[in-house]
């Protein structure tokens, strides 16, 4: 019988500022945004389009219907982009105008979810500067989530996440960041300086270094997944380059690619049998109150549940679990909204010989493939 592994994906989780100011220990209010002071702004639109807010909400408040949707799956590791920095600090990241903090004491938002590895490798993760970024390592560390992607140095902003998987198998999870998600250069780690994983380019020797990285650590039976921040908030179209890279990743070592950075789902492609994730949209944000791009629906979010052979990373199967956000909370997503999910994904993935179906009884999106003999590596 062949053994199977399932995680559970998810895209940019970010608890900060008008979430954070909803849970019961909210931080600072402050915010330095063109036209926006104070991060209660964000939970008043909210109000304003939607109805009040109980305040303060429990701490699971955000993830609502999520949490019972992803014990269903029955995940062996969950994995989350978490796009917010967990500090008191008030040293604002110079240079950018959009920041987002938690205060640390509502950490147990974030952990109501059970995340084994939160992905550190964005353009937010450094909004509250260096000290930033080391209280939401310290804190996670302390709390035993993984915390790839960002660190103290760049040796630890490279080193993998690495979850048992029971009978001596791993799942190794590298992150890095690209500078298309327009995470700045000086954010990038250095031997001596605490940072994200930066890829300066998504070119075929940065690929390779990637690929040899996992060479050097990957023992048989793991299973290794490459989650990258990378390219532009909106839009369905995939950049060539991004492609290029993602295949030569999988077809050389790596079982899943995990892209994220879009404010919505991109496409979905299996290549020599394994899953390219080219973006998984925003799961927790507080844009609800936020008009402007409506076409895309931002509203609607999914979780993302593969299941892996486990001997050869291969994909066996995938469930996308829709949702929707109302009042900070995520909510089943209904069967019209269902159904708008599965027609755009699945006209945006076709290009790649994917499809996506939607299927009422079960709440759930399902995606076929062509299934080809792969190629072995």
């Amino acid at each position: 019988m062949t053994s199977t592994v399932t995680l559970l994906l998810t895209g940019d989780v970010m608890p900060g500022r008008g979430i954070d100011r909803i849970l019961p220990h909210p931080g600072d209010a402050e915010l330095r945004e063109p036209h926006v002071r104070d991060a209660g702004f964000y939970v008043r639109a909210v109000e304003e389009r939607s109805g009040p807010l109980p305040r303060p909400v429990p701490f699971a408040w955000p993830w609502g219907a999520a949490l019972a949707a992803m014990d269903v799956v029955h995940p062996d590791a969950r994995i989350v982009n978490l796009e917010t920095s967990v500090t008191r600090s008030r040293r604002f990241a110079r240079g950018k105008t959009i920041h987002y903090r938690m205060h640390p004491d509502n950490l147990p938002m974030l952990l109501a979810a059970r995340p084994d590895v939160c992905v550190l490798a964005n353009n937010h993760v450094l909004d509250f500067g260096r000290s930033g970024l080391v209280d939401t390592v310290t804190a996670l560390t302390h709390a035993g989530v993984a915390a790839p992607g960002a660190g103290h140095d760049a040796a630890q902003a490279a080193r993998p996440a690495t979850v048992p998987l029971g009978q001596g198998r791993r799942l190794l999870v590298f992150a890095a960041g690209s500078a298309t998600s327009g995470i700045p250069e000086d954010w990038a780690a250095a031997p001596d300086r605490p940072g994200v994983r930066l890829l300066p380019d998504l070119s075929a020797a940065g690929a390779e270094e990637i690929l040899a990285e996992v060479a050097a650590v990957r023992r048989p039976g793991d299973v290794v997944v490459f989650s990258v921040h990378w390219g532009t908030n909106w839009g369905y179209q995939v950049p060539a380059e991004q492609v290029r890279f993602a295949r030569t990743l999988v077809e050389h070592g790596v079982d899943l690619v995990h892209g994220h950075s879009s404010h919505h789902p991109r496409p979905i492609e299996v290549h020599h049998g394994r899953l390219i994730l080219y973006g998984c949209g925003d799961l927790l944000n507080d844009y609800e109150g936020i008009s402007g791009f409506e076409r895309y629906r931002g509203d609607l979010r999914l979780l993302y549940a593969p299941t892996l052979d486990a001997d050869t990373g291969e994909l066996t199967g995938l469930r996308l679990l829709p949702l929707q956000s109302r009042r900070l909370r995520l909510q089943p997503a209904g069967s019209r909204d269902r159904g708008w999910l599965a027609a755009v994904l699945g006209a945006s993935s076709e290009p790649f010989g994917t499809h996506v179906d939607s299927h009422d009884e079960e709440n759930v999106l399902t995606v076929s493939w062509a299934r080809r003999p792969s190629p072995s590596r």
